[in-house]
């Protein structure tokens, strides 16, 4: 595993920001993304992870994301998750967590100050009304899961490629106000995350990698 600037010691007054990717969850026996053997395999991004794919075929869509979500209910946080909340129980506000991840599974660790770029498995919407529902509350025993409002058509909230991530003004402000800066089990290829540790650098945080490959950091 590779490790960048580890020399760091954090005190109650320093503002940490941390990232996290599909690696956090490996652990947890989530496979990550860009595995050979991992959830999406046998399945091309552009037939599953595009709003094009939504619109061209929304039943083979749907058919992926209930498998996904039907598999956290046999997933739990692992050691990570609960270190990082250890972190937040330490720093309380000064501490943000972002994630690229969409299992959840920082929020059912304990952790509070989550931002979820890429939305959640736990969640669709209506793509009439934006009405958000859980997906415990949905209907998916249907080809197309309706909105219980409108009855106009749902989709998963997750952020698909092509789309722009949730809460990027907070994460934005966190990365510029940060003293610290982790990343965790990503390997910070995909856009706007890719430009994260140039921010967080440009503001002079300190900036910490802890990957199975390494940080690709591209330039503001």
């Amino acid at each position: 595993m590779k490790v960048i600037n580890t020399n760091f010691t954090l005190s109650k007054n320093d503002k940490l920001v941390v990232l996290t990717g599909a690696g956090v969850s490996a652990e947890s026996g989530l496979k990550t993304f860009r595995d050979n053997n991992g959830l999406w395999e046998n399945h091309k991004v552009e037939d599953v992870a595009t709003p094009q794919a939504f619109i061209r075929n929304p039943i083979m869509v749907w058919k992926f994301y209930k498998q996904r979500f039907m598999q956290l209910s046999n997933v739990k946080p692992n050691t990570g998750h609960y270190a990082l909340c250890k972190l937040e129980e330490y720093l309380k506000d000064n501490f943000t967590l972002i994630t690229q991840n969409v299992d959840g599974l920082h929020h059912l660790a304990g952790s509070k100050n989550v931002l979820e770029m890429h939305g959640s498995l736990s969640k669709s919407v209506c793509t009439k009304c934006n009405q958000e529902m859980h997906m415990k509350d949905v209907d998916l025993s249907v080809d197309l899961p309706i909105c219980s409002e409108c009855g106009g058509e749902l989709r998963p909230k997750v952020t698909w490629f092509g789309e722009v991530p949730y809460h990027l003004d907070n994460i934005f402000r966190s990365l510029q106000e940060a003293d610290y800066f982790l990343v965790l089990g990503t390997s910070g290829t995909v856009y706007p995350a890719a430009q994260f540790v140039a921010i967080a650098k440009s503001q002079n945080a300190k900036t910490i990698c802890v990957n199975l490959t390494k940080q690709q950091m591209l330039p503001l």
